[in-house]
């Protein structure tokens, strides 16, 4: 896990457990996981939600075969334990061989997951997906430091659509008005993750 600098906007810590490993220590009701996965997306998507499941077994004292996630294109996954809809949250996210878990075991939760790359034409996508005050704030945003604060905006503006279970749409006043906390931390190997949830206090 690691920390960004302040200059990038605003950080707080955000821990990142790799799976298979110890069993997580929730942060008010909150922990992701961390998985080498295939780079195929199908594959991925079957390595992660089987780590998940492993994962939070092994948080609740429950057998991993009483957990099932049910996921359906455009919403957020829903989480069965022991035959039970729980209210247990979780979102998933990908990036070249890596994918993560968040889980919430007190309500909805967020992740995404980006590279720290060069983006042709990152203005435009600012423009059409993050709005104007975004726009504004990477307007005055050193050159050198344009890559990172787009990855950063546009993983917090991902985590928080995910939060809602909501698709990639283009920005408007309602996209706008879904704005909440969100976490940040820089991991290896370039990528950015940022988290969103309700529980976390933005002053930290």
């Amino acid at each position: 896990m690691g920390r960004l600098p302040r200059r990038a906007g605003k950080m707080m810590e955000l821990i990142v457990h790799p799976w298979p490993g110890p069993v997580p220590a929730p942060q008010d009701g909150l922990f992701v996981i961390a998985v080498s996965t295939s780079v195929e997306r199908p594959r991925a998507r079957e390595q992660i939600r089987l780590a998940a499941r492993a994962a939070l077994a092994s948080v609740l004292g429950v057998d991993a075969d009483d957990i099932l996630i049910d996921s359906t294109p455009g919403q957020a996954p829903r989480i069965t334990v022991a035959g039970d809809q729980s209210t247990i949250g979780c979102s998933f996210t990908h990036e070249g061989g890596f994918s993560l878990a968040a889980i919430n075991l007190h309500g909805a939760v967020g992740v995404d997951l980006m590279r720290v790359e060069e983006i042709f034409d990152w203005q435009a996508v600012a423009r059409d997906y993050l709005g104007p005050e975004v726009c504004a704030t990477l307007a005055v945003t050193p050159a050198a430091e344009h890559t990172l604060a787009f990855v950063l905006a546009w993983t917090r503006h991902e985590a928080v659509l995910k939060y809602h279970g909501i698709q990639l749409a283009e920005w408007s006043e309602e996209i706008a008005a879904l704005a909440m906390p969100t976490r940040s931390a820089l991991l290896p190997n370039n990528l950015v993750v940022s988290l969103a949830c309700r529980s976390l206090d933005p002053t930290k």
